[in-house]
């Protein structure tokens, strides 16, 4: 009985495990889908949205939505959110983190607000890859300059790593978010990859994103598209056909016949004459014979 009671017990537990597994993976849909959704929103307005300079020269992108079951509440300075970090063929697949404390000093009321955060420097990437750190202490961050064509003119932004935003009841700007600190959320990792992969991992581009980011990395990618690599223009390759070239011979006339001449070591043989022999010659008698 005991072991029936102890079977079914285990069962239960797996179940609820289960359910909240599946719960939070939901949830982390839902971040996702919501943070596309504001990130889209904040851009698509024509004289309050983040400079087109800074969001192409962004290293990471993190957004913390407002909506997501009251999952952000001023009173306990605690949000979530999720980011996503340039690599060399794209955006990385989307980490998951919390980010809490630290004194957000919304202008627009002190309410919910939607958090947007421009991760603008190597170093501040690196910042975010350690899972762990904490804005204004292991990373510099200011109010971001607001408007399509604004600069981040004054020395305090130029020299900042991070770059923070707000929108709420309808206004969007910049805003401090001095002493927040921001780790890793291992569980919703979890949930979303049935891995805890690290945020270096994530963010580096070794964890092919999964289809259920692509809403989320498609938009970032329009906004702030990745720069293309420039293929190298090959010089054109020579002709490899072999030219032909006709070479006309000069006209040979043949040559007299010659006879050659005798070598060295052989006697000539003369021609036979072709001159008729002429008659004998008769001898004269001696004039002392007929004396006698």
């Amino acid at each position: 009985m005991k072991t029936k009671m102890a079977l079914a017990t285990t069962l239960i537990l797996a179940m609820a495990m289960g359910a909240a597994a599946s719960d939070r993976r939901g949830a982390d849909l839902d971040r996702v889908q919501t943070s596309s959704t504001i990130l889209s929103q904040i851009m698509s307005a024509p004289d309050k949205a983040i400079p087109d300079g800074i969001m192409n020269g962004a290293k990471c992108i993190a957004i913390i939505p407002s909506t997501l079951k009251a999952s952000f509440i001023i009173g306990a300075n605690y949000g979530k959110g999720v980011a996503t970090c340039r690599t060399g063929h794209g955006w990385s697949a989307p980490v998951f983190f919390k980010m809490t404390g630290g004194s957000f000093g919304f202008q627009a009321g002190g309410q919910a607000s939607d958090l947007v955060l421009i991760i603008r420097t190597d170093d501040g990437m690196q910042h975010l890859l350690q899972s762990k750190f904490k804005l204004g202490a292991d990373a510099s961050a200011a109010a971001g300059p607001v408007g399509r064509d604004a600069q981040a003119s004054t020395d305090l932004t130029m020299r900042a790593q991070i770059l923070t935003y707000s929108r709420a009841r309808g206004l969007f700007l910049g805003v401090s978010l001095g002493g927040a600190v921001i780790r890793q959320d291992q569980a919703d990792t979890q949930a979303f990859y049935g891995k805890d992969w690290t945020f270096y991992s994530l963010l580096n581009g070794q964890v092919p994103a999964p289809k259920d980011s692509e809403v989320l990395l498609k938009t970032v990618e329009e906004y702030a598209p990745t720069p293309k690599m420039r293929a190298k223009v090959a010089p054109p390759a020579p002709d490899e056909t072999p030219v032909t070239t006709t070479t006309v011979s000069p006209a040979t006339t043949p040559a007299a016949a010659t006879t050659p001449a005798p070598a060295a070591d052989e006697t000539p043989v003369a021609a036979p004459s072709t001159a008729k022999p002429g008659p004998a010659a008769t001898p004269t008698p001696s004039s002392g014979a007929g004396n006698q």
